[in-house]
């Protein structure tokens, strides 16, 4: 039954058009709050450019439970969801179920529009009026009220004890919480798993939890940077263990890492996947449980080393992410064996000549 829903595909569907407005917000927050900007509370008094630029994040921020929303509606019920998934998501933001509320939203309107569509007979005169008002009117009426009156109350409940459990985590428990989410956010490397635990830090941004958002980022730099460790590991202790396009293969992922863009990775995953899943989501989990054992935020969820400025502590940041990184580098080279298919050039050997006598034209 579940796997006929397709609940994780709408999901996806949600993170592909949530994420250029989540990291469009935070970059916007961290450059206004490096310049010195501040929230505006009076649009009628003087403010500064710094100040716009934080204002517009968090707006923008305020966008990412209608954006789920509706972007699962979109997913289920194609066109007909958009504007009452839109809906759904203002309502979870006004009772406080956060995104959570705006997923079970999206989910529920989504489904009750496909089988109102599939189900409603109306006379032939207003069958034009379907699409554009007696959809959207009845569901959003329906599921709107549910929201507000039935479902929404639990969603918020959970979504305060959620908060609370994070915020008040100490010590052990911060490092355990951290090496879940590291290793979830590196194990497939931008994959599903990756995904659920980047709506996960994403949704506790906007509760004000920025930890788990900087163990993400650090988790997604790890791998490219790790194999990258190893590699030089390779050349320095003089042992071959990457063939020439794997080699090439992490000359591109170091730079895509640089950006958080940790599907660089992948053609090496693919061609050895234990040992560098492995080693990169152990890596990945020490340093997420000492970024979160450090209390070290991020109010910005993507821009990898761009973005450590705008951390609430930079330096621990960076030091986790280099022992993270060191984990993985030195896992993989000890666990890494010597490639037996890859073919060295001798650059002696002299390159045949073609012989084009042979060839007849008829």
């Amino acid at each position: 039954m579940w796997k006929k829903l397709q609940l994780k595909k709408h999901a996806l569907t949600a993170i592909s058009y949530m994420l250029p407005v989540v990291v469009t917000a935070g970059l916007l927050i961290a450059i206004g709050n490096l310049t010195g900007g501040q929230v505006i509370a009076d649009y009628k008094a003087a403010y500064s450019i710094p100040d716009a630029l934080v204002s517009l994040g968090v707006l923008g921020m305020g966008l990412l439970a209608p954006v789920i929303s509706s972007a699962i509606a979109y997913s289920i019920a194609d066109r007909p969801g958009i504007g009452p998934g839109l809906f759904m998501g203002l309502i979870a933001n006004s009772i406080g179920a956060g995104f959570l509320g705006g997923m079970l939203g999206g989910y529920l309107i989504g489904f009750f529009i496909k089988w109102l569509v599939a189900n409603l007979k109306v006379p032939k005169w207003a069958q034009g009026l379907m699409p554009m008002m007696i959809v959207p009117v009845l569901s959003t009426l329906i599921i709107g009220l549910l929201m507000f009156f039935v479902i929404g109350v639990p969603i918020v409940w959970l979504t305060e004890a959620m908060t609370d459990f994070l915020t008040g985590l100490q010590g052990s428990g911060k490092f355990l919480f951290g090496t879940i989410m590291g290793g979830m956010a590196a194990f497939d490397f931008g994959g599903p798993v990756n995904k659920v635990a980047s709506l996960f830090a994403d949704g506790l941004l906007l509760e004000g939890v920025q930890e788990p958002e900087a163990v993400k980022v650090l988790a997604s730099m790890v791998p490219p940077f790790g194999v990258t460790i190893s590699w030089v590991l390779s050349k320095i202790f003089n042992k071959r263990k990457f063939t020439t396009e794997e080699e090439d293969n992490i000359k591109i992922a170091f730079p895509m890492g640089l950006c958080m863009i940790t599907e660089g990775v992948i053609p090496l995953a693919a061609v050895d996947p234990l040992r560098v899943i492995l080693s990169c989501t152990v890596g990945a989990a020490i340093g997420g449980g000492l970024s979160m054992s450090w209390g070290v935020g991020s109010p910005v969820p993507s821009g990898g080393v761009f973005i450590i400025p705008a951390m609430t502590d930079p330096l621990k940041f960076t030091l986790a992410l280099l022992i993270g990184s060191a984990i993985t580098g030195v896992l993989l080279f000890v666990l890494k064996k010597q490639p037996a298919n890859d073919v060295l050039l001798d650059e002696n050997i002299e390159e045949e000549e073609m012989d084009f006598s042979d060839i007849k034209f008829t």
